[in-house]
């Protein structure tokens, strides 16, 4: 059995080798050989430290393959160019950080033996920021709401599946991607187990704003639960609608001499005008999604692949 340890790898200069080298100790202590390890660089900004260090790595072991994106594809696209790559029987996801730590990966080998197709490694205390353990709960109930994520189900990025979930998973092509959406497309037979979140050993986390809200998005490519929200709401504000013109009407009969207020006129229009153009752009955004999908805007593109120079 080949155990594949995937790790997208984002200005990781100084941290790379470290997080391989600890986990290619623990998977020699657990008896988990052979395996491979499939980095792959998000075209990361510095220079060419993080692919200098990662093709060292590389020339040092030949159990070590880098693929190199030729633009900034995102954590989830890059997990995917790397789940395209591997050819483990069994496949690792972490982190580039040392947050997700090697001497955790026992935890999640003795729960993933149990017979699961995939086991998370969640953290009960975790070292981000605030904004960022927000921006992460925000995700867990939109997960849980739009495509049925179980209440019990906690993930994170470190994980572990197996080769028949992969398969399946390097079938979706659109640069939407979001991995908890695709596994839970897969299967239900899944579980999490707590691990020990350590501190960030260099510099601060990559992920923006921006970033946080673009993978969040993602979401709506596994689910139609907001098209149905904005059916609703249309249905809501017609009732509503007609009550309130009826209630007017009424009123007005009752009360001949009542003026017609021109700001709650201008009140309602500006409401429900927003609701609208919310709502088309809604719309607007599965169907640029679909445009993308059938123009075939990749997911990832692939600059180099690099092994060993020997064998490359």
């Amino acid at each position: 059995m080949l155990y594949s340890i995937i790790i997208p790898c984002y200005n990781s200069a100084r941290t790379i080798r470290k997080v391989v080298e600890l986990t290619m100790q623990e998977l020699e202590r657990e008896k988990r050989t052979p395996y491979e390890f499939v980095l792959v660089d998000d075209y990361s900004p510095d220079g060419g430290a993080t692919v200098a260090e990662l093709e060292s790595l590389a020339d040092d072991y030949p159990c070590v393959k880098i693929v190199e994106l030729a633009k900034n594809s995102g954590q989830h696209n890059a997990v995917m160019a790397g789940l395209n790559y591997a050819e483990g029987d069994t496949l690792i996801a972490m982190d580039d950080d040392m947050q997700t730590h090697p001497s955790q990966l026992p935890v999640l080998f003795a729960e993933f033996d149990k017979g699961f197709d995939i086991v998370y490694g969640y953290y009960p205390q975790k070292k981000h920021s605030l904004f960022r353990n927000f921006g992460s709960y925000v995700n867990y109930l939109s997960v849980r709401i739009l495509i049925g994520k179980p209440r019990d189900m906690k993930t994170s990025s470190f994980w572990i599946i197996r080769r028949f979930i992969r398969d399946y998973v390097v079938q979706y092509k659109s640069q939407y991607t979001h991995l908890q959406g695709l596994f839970l497309r897969t299967t239900r037979n899944i579980s999490s187990v707590p691990v020990k979140h350590f501190e960030r050993e260099v510099g601060t986390s990559n992920y923006t704003f921006k970033k946080l809200v673009g993978l969040w998005s993602n979401i709506m490519g596994y689910s139609i639960v907001p098209l149905r929200l904005a059916t609703y709401c249309g249905y809501i504000f017609s009732l509503l609608g007609i009550l309130g013109a009826a209630f007017i009407v009424v009123r007005k009969l009752l009360v001949p001499s009542m003026a017609i207020g021109w700001p709650s006129m201008m009140v309602a229009i500006c409401f429900f005008s927003g609701v609208n153009l919310l709502f088309l752009g809604l719309i607007g955004e599965y169907l640029g999604r679909m445009f993308l999908g059938m123009s075939r805007y990749p997911q990832f593109v692939v600059r180099k692949i690099y092994t060993k120079k020997e064998d490359s």
